[in-house]
């Protein structure tokens, strides 16, 4: 797969891939890939019992071991611990990555309770902080990895303002570490793809739920009537059209991810993906102005305008 591959001194890999991880999507393929390569792999899930953890297991490979594991769960990541650590012992940790996420509804920031806000960084960021800050000790016996999976949303703005926020904290965070870490050997590196789906669960199925939410828990009525159920609507129906041309093919991230554990020279930023780089490209080049247009365009209908608006 490359010219050079890392000397691992028989220190143990560890994919902590929880949350929808290694149930399904790039953290499922890349427990596979990295079994079948002969790495051991320590496969952290939401649903021990589900059937992404049950593919997993009925592969029948000594080196892939499945853990319950939700980064919500201080408790679960203590067992986690304690359990990879009585067997690497003083061969250390060679690879940590954090791959759990979850994405909510597509809305105006106005339209989200904060308790989702604080939800969503508990899981795409903060439990990221957690399974770092508890599995250093061993990741800097072995001069190991850790592998962030962000987004491409974290570079820019608009559409599902929580999901954003949080991955544009987690990509902060990696930078620092990288510079923190450089001193005891360790390397850092983030995943930012763009443009794939990874999901199991229909994409429509969670759009509407997050629809639901806005109607049901702590969005005012008030602001809800400001924007309007036909806006609402709009935005979730411009995001199932943006669903529909998304790639299913999960390879070159899961190369990616791949690359930054295993090669000698491992890059600290990889941009899986034709938006992952482009929207990037485009921020940084265009004009403010021009940049934000081309954002609303992607993700709001032209055509349709929130109700208050209509009112003035």
């Amino acid at each position: 797969m490359w010219q050079k591959v890392a000397k691992f001194k028989g220190a143990e890999y560890f994919l902590s891939v929880p949350l929808r991880g290694c149930d399904s999507g790039f953290g499922h393929a890349l427990a596979k890939q990295l079994s079948d390569m002969g790495v051991k792999v320590f496969a952290g899930v939401l649903d021990v019992h589900g059937a992404g953890a049950q593919q997993l297991r009925a592969r029948g490979c000594a080196n892939l071991e499945v853990l319950q594991l939700d980064v919500t769960d201080g408790s679960q990541i203590a067992a986690a611990h304690q359990c990879i650590r009585a067997q690497v012992r003083d061969a250390g940790l060679w690879g940590l990555v954090n791959n759990a996420g979850i994405l909510h509804t597509v809305a105006d920031a106005e339209l989200h309770p904060l308790l989702l806000y604080r939800r969503i960084m508990e899981v795409n960021f903060l439990g990221a902080v957690n399974m770092c800050q508890v599995f250093l000790p061993l990741l800097k016996r072995s001069r190991g990895r850790i592998i962030n999976v962000s987004s491409v949303a974290g570079t820019w703005h608009g559409g599902d303002p929580h999901s954003v926020t949080s991955k544009a904290a987690l990509s902060s965070f990696s930078k620092a570490l990288r510079l923190e870490l450089s001193a005891w050997g360790v390397r850092v590196a983030v995943i930012q793809p763009g443009g794939f789906k990874t999901s199991r669960s229909p994409f429509t199925d969670r759009l509407e739920k997050g629809n639901d939410s806005m109607k049901h828990k702590q969005v005012h009525i008030s602001t809800r009537e400001d924007y309007g159920e036909e806006y609402i609507l709009s935005l979730v129906s411009n995001m199932l059209k943006m669903s529909q041309q998304l790639s299913e093919d999960l390879s070159p991230v899961v190369d990616d991810m791949c690359h930054a554990l295993l090669a000698v020279r491992p890059r600290p930023l990889y941009t899986p993906g034709p938006m992952a780089w482009l929207l990037p490209f485009l921020q940084c080049y265009c004009p403010t102005a021009v940049f934000d247009s081309i954002i609303m365009r992607i993700l709001k209908n032209d055509n349709c305008e929130p109700a208050g608006l209509s009112r003035r």
